[in-house]
C-alpha cells in the first residue's frame, strides 16, 4: 500500500507576510512578496503556498489571482501551531556589513529568540540598519521553517543594558581572559549569550559584567574565534546543551 505523501509539501513556496492569517481569510500581497511569488516563481491561481505571520502560525494558502505586481490568496488550514523557541537572547556587538548580516541569518535559524546589539567601548560599527537585518532574519526564518520571528533590538550601550538586566536571567559572556567550558554550564532559560567586539572587553567593561550577580563568564575553546563565529559556536553549545538540537 502506498505511503500517503506529507501534507503540506515541503516544497511549496513559504512567505512571512504580516497580516494576521486565519482559516478562510483573503489577503493581497504586493511589492517584493508579489513580484517573488508572481514574477519570480511566475506561481498562477489555484497554486499553493505557505503563509506564517508570526502569532497564529503557519497556514496554507490558495492563490486566487496572480500579477506581477499584485497576488491575491485565501487561507487554508493551519499547519502548525507558532512555535515555542528555547528563552535565549544573543547579545553582540555590531560587526560589519555582510558579517552582521550573516550573523543575523544564522542566528535565527539556530532558534535565537531575541537578538540584542550592544555597543562597547572598542565597538566599530556604530550604526546599523534594523530593516535590513529584520529582512535577512525573515528570510532565514522562510527557509528553515520557523513560524516565530526573533525580536530585533536598536543598539544599546553595554553600561545600559548591565543596569536593566533581569533577576531571573543568566548571562553567559564570553571572556578572552578565561572562563568555564560553556558546554559544561550552560543553565537553562531563561539565558543570554554576550559576544565582545573584535579587540575584545576593556578591562572595565569586563568587571563591570563580572560584577554583575547574573554573569557567568564562559570560554569557547582553545582557539580565537571571530566575533561572529564566536556568537554562532555560543549558540550552538547552548542549544545543544537545552536539548533543543
Amino acid at each position: 500500500m502506498p505511503a500517503t505523501p506529507a501534507w503540506p509539501p515541503r516544497s511549496l513556496p513559504r512567505l512571512f507576510v504580516e497580516s494576521s492569517l486565519a482559516e478562510g481569510a483573503t489577503l493581497t500581497l504586493d511589492g517584493a512578496a508579489a513580484n517573488y511569488l508572481g514574477a519570480v516563481l511566475r506561481l498562477r491561481a489555484g497554486e499553493r503556498v505557505l503563509l506564517f505571520d508570526d502569532s497564529n502560525g503557519e497556514f496554507v494558502a490558495t492563490i486566487a489571482d496572480a500579477g506581477k505586481r499584485r497576488v491575491a490568496l485565501t487561507v487554508g488550514p493551519r499547519t502548525r501551531e507558532r512555535e515555542t523557541v528555547p528563552d535565549l537572547w544573543l547579545l553582540f556587538a555590531p560587526v560589519k556589513r555582510g558579517r552582521i548580516d550573516w550573523l543575523v541569518e544564522k542566528a535565527t535559524e539556530l532558534g535565537v529568540a531575541r537578538l540584542r546589539p550592544v555597543v562597547t567601548e572598542r565597538t566599530i560599527v556604530d550604526r546599523l540598519n534594523l530593516d535590513r537585518l529584520r529582512a535577512h532574519a525573515v528570510e532565514a526564518a522562510e527557509q528553515c521553517g520557523r513560524t516565530a520571528l526573533p525580536l530585533l533590538d536598536p543598539p544599546a550601550k553595554l553600561a545600559a543594558v548591565l543596569k536593566g538586566w533581569p533577576d531571573d536571567r543568566t548571562l553567559h559572556f564570553a571572556d578572552e581572559t578565561g572562563g568555564a567550558p560553556l558546554a559544561g554550564v550552560a543553565a537553562p532559560a531563561p539565558a543570554a549569550i554576550l559576544i565582545g567586539p573584535e579587540g575584545g572587553f576593556t578591562d572595565a567593561e569586563r568587571g563591570a559584567i563580572r560584577a554583575l550577580p547574573q554573569a557567568r563568564a564562559v570560554a569557547l575553546g582553545p582557539r580565537i574565534l571571530r566575533a561572529e563565529t564566536a556568537a554562532l559556536a555560543a549558540v550552538s553549545l547552548w542549544m545543544a546543551a537545552a536539548g533543543d538540537w
